[in-house]
């Protein structure tokens, strides 16, 4: 939204049309949640909301309920709210509830007979954003990631749950991807695929009394994607086939096709071609192309992984773009760069031959920075989103500006070729087959292209913004452009003589300017605007900040009949236009895999940028195999948080090897460093598996098949879900979904129950993963008796973050070592949180009542050489003892709280102790436990 404050419009409506509006208003369908309704008035000059829209739009846009009015009454007589926006705020509005928000918008329009009754025009989603495309993106504002809509349709097979599945991608290539797979009781397969292609929206059966619809449900409310739901009927396949057919390319069959034969596949196919309409826009027949997608080819992230790496901007940044790991790799100088940036990021690689090929790219590009920079300044500054005017021709709204736009890329390719081929660099072989050789075949294809614009468009007039076909193509054009010619030369001659008739200089003081409401005038600066005020030969057209318009009775002829011989030029060149646009259409094929290589070129680029510029340079990691090799990182850091202002980052080496440490317990203070410590790990791997280079020293790592964390639940109360049920469902996908080849992240599991069950569940768990499922594991608690399970698992490594205290104050050292934290910092913490001293007192008191931070298990040894009927005497004393206090304090007549209770309490402890003390040094038990007291 625009810092501006915005204005409502006035609204042109009588209070007939008042009426009748609401009366309207009151009978339509009442709309989903999730939508908002916005009503077009004067052709799209301004909307209104009405309703509950009308508060959002108040809240959200003017930031202030005083813009609201009322129609058909007020607010204590059942008026209808409404608030009225210009077209640039509906505009900025409508972006941001379908980008941001992930809300759906309506817009409804007048039918242009009856000015009181309105139908819906046109409407969009998050993943279908094709209806208002053209308005929301029209001054080239760019989306960061692809609106793809997704269509899933489970089902049963052999005992199975199998999951079909369908998507497209609106704002990239046409093509419909599918997928058919085995998933688990927690669907974790799904949830990685969602994760993978970035999808917004998923239509799903209208199924809620199933588990399969309930679980799909909240896994898509998760992952922040909407939900549309449809009935079970546009499932059905009787009618893909032939749909499948008018919309993919080629002469073959779809029924032919290995992807016709995923029955679940199809029938989300279904689904989804009829939810976004594509059969009734003849533009898309013949322009898809069906791919199944493969999960297994990159890496699986959960919802909870994207959150906890910080992958994605979430909008609560501001202008710091370097809190997610998308703003601070985000070099790109074009928008299908950052696209597919975003893509690489939640698509990292498993396979090793690729990623190697992108760090030999990354490596290259990163070594010679003059040759860097000269491609990212020189060539994809400049380069446009093919792809977005590509839409244009397609859709027949392409003009000769749009071929221009084109026509400048072609141009720019033997430049970029250059460039390329003076490289001198290790990889130069790589360059040629990755860039240059594709380079060069599309720069031939393309070069008709090239000579058809350069014949037929006059570039020179394009230079002044005019786009005409060159009038020697034709004859009449030729004839016209010479009429055309003969009344603009006559311009100056007319604005100097106004000149010398005002007195003022020609070009300094008056100048000859065009309008698009005015045609050809003069403009006089303000000073000498009073030259020509009572003078009838000078006609004033307005006067703003530059100076006043103005024109004369010649002038004012000459413009017209040039915008008539104008006119008539473009009706001329019209079937001439169509040609050409139609045979640049033709080449488009080329120009988006033209796009696609220099996404590949700029995301490179930026890998490398931020490599080299690095608070401290990033290295290339060694890779190996799936289960080939340890983890092993020295002077690993976490490349967001060491770019930000005023801090000084630590680094730390990390050791997890597979036969004696892939599964690391991490204890220490808060603030400590423990959950950075773990998340920058995670966010090693990542790059690494996207061919990036990472923020360490040195790296060797095996290729992971899936980062999966349990990281900071909080409450969605309003969704029924408390944090410990959130924990519980991430943590349960985690085991689900787990492979000896994963990276598990657990910070804090087991905060949200009791103490002991949280405990309880945090060992087994632990367990589990170390013995059942044998994933590398980082598992950062609070839990200090958790760390004894090393004694019981070979493979569990005991790492903690150091800090130092005294009686006053804590220093956190933010450095990983070895071995156990021997204290709790949570009391140290709340004093530099400044809390009263009382309360400091008191949570020092009870701490050392109730907590021994001894590893319990040596008590247990201890304890162990006792038989049962001597623990079970000693228990009998200390439930003696406990009864006799609490009666003599009960019969003491002073209450807990007052002056006498300590000095009573005392005295009775006195009185005990002496009762009981030879008793108690007759029984080793007890001996034992007053010893460790």
């Amino acid at each position: 939204m625009s810092d501006e404050k915005p204005k409502c419009p006035d609204v042109a409506i009588d209070k007939p049309a008042e009426q009748a509006f609401c009366s309207f208003f009151r009978r339509i369908e009442e709309k989903a949640a999730d939508t908002v309704r916005l009503f077009e008035r004067a052709g799209g000059d301004y909307y209104t909301a009405h309703g509950d829209d009308a508060l959002f739009v108040a809240e959200f846009v003017f930031k202030t309920p005083s813009v609201i009015k009322y129609w058909g009454g007020d607010a204590k007589t059942n008026g209808i709210p409404y608030v009225s926006i210009s077209k640039l705020n509906s505009i900025s509005l409508m972006r941001d509830l379908l980008l941001v928000k992930q809300k759906r918008v309506e817009i409804w329009e007048n039918d242009g007979k009856n000015s009181k009754t309105f139908s819906l025009g046109k409407w969009a989603s998050p993943g279908n954003l094709g209806a208002l495309e053209d308005l929301l993106f029209a001054n080239n504002n760019q989306i960061m990631s692809s609106p793809v809509v997704l269509a899933v349709k489970p089902g049963v097979k052999n005992e199975q749950k199998i999951i079909g599945l369908a998507y497209t991608d609106a704002a990239t290539m046409h093509v419909i991807g599918v997928s058919e797979f085995v998933d688990n009781d927690t669907f974790s397969n799904f949830e990685s695929i969602l994760i993978q292609l970035s999808v917004k929206e998923c239509i799903i059966p209208d199924d809620d009394s199933s588990y399969e619809g309930r679980k799909l449900k909240a896994i898509l409310d998760r992952c922040g994607i909407v939900v549309t739901s449809r009935k079970r009927s546009s499932f059905d396949t009787k009618d893909v086939e032939q749909d499948l057919n008018r919309l993919l390319a080629g002469e073959i069959n779809v029924s032919a096709l290995p992807e016709y034969e995923m029955s679940q596949a199809m029938g989300a196919v279904a689904s989804l071609l009829k939810y976004l309409q594509l059969l009734n826009d003849d533009s898309n027949f013949g322009q898809y192309r069906l791919e199944n997608y493969d999960l297994s080819q990159y890496m699986r992230l959960d919802a909870a992984a994207m959150k906890a790496l910080n992958l994605m901007p979430t909008g609560t940044e501001g202008s710091n773009k370097t809190m997610s790991l998308f703003g601070l790799l985000n070099q790109t100088r074009t928008s299908q760069g950052a696209r597919l940036l975003a893509q690489w990021l939640k698509q990292p690689l498993m396979n090793l031959t690729e990623i190697e090929t992108r760090q030999n790219l990354v490596e290259s590009f990163a070594q010679d920075t003059e040759f860097r920079q000269s491609i990212q300044d020189e060539c994809l500054k400049k380069f446009p989103d093919l792809h977005r005017i590509g839409k244009k021709f397609i859709r027949g709204k392409a003009n000769l500006q749009d071929v221009l736009r084109v026509y400048q890329v072609v141009i720019m390719l033997p430049a970029l070729l250059e460039t390329l081929n003076n490289h001198e660099g290790e990889y130069r072989w790589l360059l040629e087959e990755m860039y240059t050789e594709k380079l060069k075949e599309y720069s031939t294809g393309l070069q008709r292209f090239q000579e058809m614009v350069e014949t037929t468009i006059d570039i020179a007039a394009a230079e002044n913004h005019e786009y005409i076909i060159k009038a020697d193509f034709d004859e009449q054009l030729q004839v016209t452009k010479v009429a055309k010619d003969r009344l603009e030369k006559q311009l100056v001659p007319e604005a100097e003589r106004v000149a010398d008739d005002l007195g003022v200089e020609y070009e300094k003081k008056l100048k000859l300017e065009q309008h698009s409401q005015y045609g050809w005038h003069l403009r006089l600066t303000k000073a000498d605007a009073a030259k020509i005020r009572g003078k009838r030969e000078y006609i004033e057209l307005t006067t703003n900040k530059s100076g006043s318009l103005f024109t004369t009775s010649k002038l004012k002829r000459l413009s017209g009949d040039i915008d008539e011989l104008r006119a008539k030029y473009d009706e001329l060149q019209v079937n001439l236009v169509k040609e050409i646009i139609g045979i640049t259409a033709g080449y488009f094929p080329v120009f988006e895999r033209l796009n696609q290589l220099i996404a590949h070129m700029d995301v490179i680029i930026s890998l490398a940028h931020i490599a080299v510029y690095a608070p401290e340079k990033f290295v290339r990691p060694k890779l190996y195999p799936k289960g080939e090799s340890d983890l092993i990182l020295k002077g690993s850091r976490h490349p967001c948080l060491e770019v930000q202002d005023g801090v000084s980052f630590i680094s730390n080496n990390v050791e997890m090897s597979r036969e004696s440490s892939k599964f690391q317990i991490i204890t220490g203070p808060n603030m400590g460093g423990k959950s950075t410590y773990i998340r920058q790990i995670g966010v090693i791997v990542l790059l690494a598996q996207i061919g990036a280079f990472v923020p360490c020293t040195e790296a060797t790592l095996p290729l992971f098949d899936a980062v999966l964390c349990r990281v900071g639940a909080s409450d969605s109360q309003l969704k029924g879900v408390s944090t410990f049920m959130a924990e519980m469902l991430e943590t349960a996908s985690i085991l689900k979904a787990a492979t000896p080849n994963s990276l598990i992240i657990i910070d804090e599991l087991g905060r949200g129950t009791s103490t002991y069950d949280g405990f309880g569940l945090a060992w087994a768990i632990s367990e589990h993963i170390g013995e059942q499922i044998g994933s590398f594991c980082l598992f950062a608690t609070h839990f200090h008796e958790l760390t004894a399970i090393s004694e019981k698992m070979c493979s569990v490594k005991n790492l903690h973050v150091k800090a130092k205290t005294d009686s006053k104050s804590i220093t956190l050292l933010y450095k990983v070592e070895e071995g156990i934290c021997d204290q709790s910092f949570g009391i140290h913490v709340a004093e530099l949180a400044a809390f009263p001293e009382a309360v400091v007192r008191l949570a020092k008191r009870k701490a050392d009542e109730l907590e021994d931070f001894s590893a319990p298990h040596e008590m247990e040894k201890k304890l162990a050489k006792f038989s049962n009927e001597e623990i079970e005497a000693g228990n009998q004393l200390i439930q003696g003892f406990l009864d006799e206090y609490k009666g003599a304090m009960n019969s003491s007549g002073v209450a807990e709280g007052m002056e006498e209770w300590d000095l009573e309490a005392k005295k009775v402890l006195n009185g005990l102790k002496s009762k009981y003390e030879a008793a108690v040094e007759e029984n080793g038990f007890l001996r034992e436990i007053v010893a460790n007291m």
